[in-house]
């Protein structure tokens, strides 16, 4: 039996991310991938997979929807791209229907978005043109430390006294992360140092809201992060099921709405 079904690309500079919802906004399927050199490409690849995972086919497609760093780059959407901020308070107002605060911590960059009750913007920031405090920061210093990335979150569990870093520069950082092996400090205690830089980095943005929300890559990838926001905010922040697919399924409820419009 044929179904209908809707898609949201979110194409990042970093991670492609692709999630297939049903006309009840659920999501069936999803995939992400390392974008590469070639954006069509990996769109189509990780477009592919998510339908797979959702038991549909291309010409069940009614409606697709991009966003992101190389949304322009993708040759089979259909309907209008849409921006990273407004798809990612989309797919975060569909968990979370309230007033909030969405800090996205993405592979290059970071933005907090401020939501009223209603759902519209109320603020918006994002970090200047600087690696600091994103997920590229992160790798590099997982190579500077010569640990695999998906380590990280599990050593600075570990620590039992963190090392606070003074810079936030990317280079002056990995100088840094090097002074301190060399005296002699705990790869625990620098990974947790690294991870408390990222979120004060994020944080020094701009003051959230009662509520907070995290997504991105970092976000899904290092759980610890988020328990270590909260800490530091002074309150429980909360997540998505799927935060590093927030912006793509912002994307796919876009391509259900404008249907739903076309239709009416």
């Amino acid at each position: 039996m044929s179904k209908t079904v809707y898609v949201g690309l979110d194409v990042g500079s970093s991670r492609t991310k692709v999630a297939v919802v049903d006309a009840e906004g659920r999501l069936l399927g999803n995939a992400v991938r390392k974008s590469g050199t070639d954006f069509s490409a990996t769109a189509a690849t990780c477009l592919d997979d998510s339908l797979a995972m959702a038991g549909a086919t291309r010409h069940e497609i009614v409606n697709a929807v991009s966003t992101g760093y190389g949304r322009a780059n993708v040759a089979f959407v259909t309907g209008r791209s849409k921006t990273e901020i407004g798809c990612l308070a989309k797919g975060c107002r569909h968990s979370f229907p309230e007033a909030i605060t969405v800090i996205d911590i993405g592979g290059q960059d970071n933005k907090i978005v401020k939501l009223d009750a209603g759902g519209r913007r109320s603020g918006f920031k994002m970090n200047r043109k600087c690696a600091a405090g994103t997920g590229a920061f992160l790798e590099e210093m997982s190579a500077r430390l010569d640990i695999p990335l998906d380590e990280m979150d599990g050593l600075a569990r570990q620590s039992g006294d963190m090392v606070r870093l003074g810079s936030y520069c990317t280079v002056f950082s990995a100088t840094e992360v090097l002074e301190n092996i060399r005296h002699g400090k705990k790869v625990t205690d620098i990974v947790k140092g690294l991870f408390y830089s990222v979120i004060k980095r994020v944080l020094e943005m701009d003051s959230p809201t009662e509520r907070v929300v995290m997504t991105g890559g970092v976000v899904a990838h290092n759980p610890y992060i988020v328990e270590m926001a909260g800490e530091m905010i002074g309150r429980p922040v909360m997540v998505p099921e799927f935060p590093q697919l927030a912006g793509a399924i912002g994307a796919a409820l876009y391509a259900l709405e404008e249907k739903g419009e076309a239709d009416g």
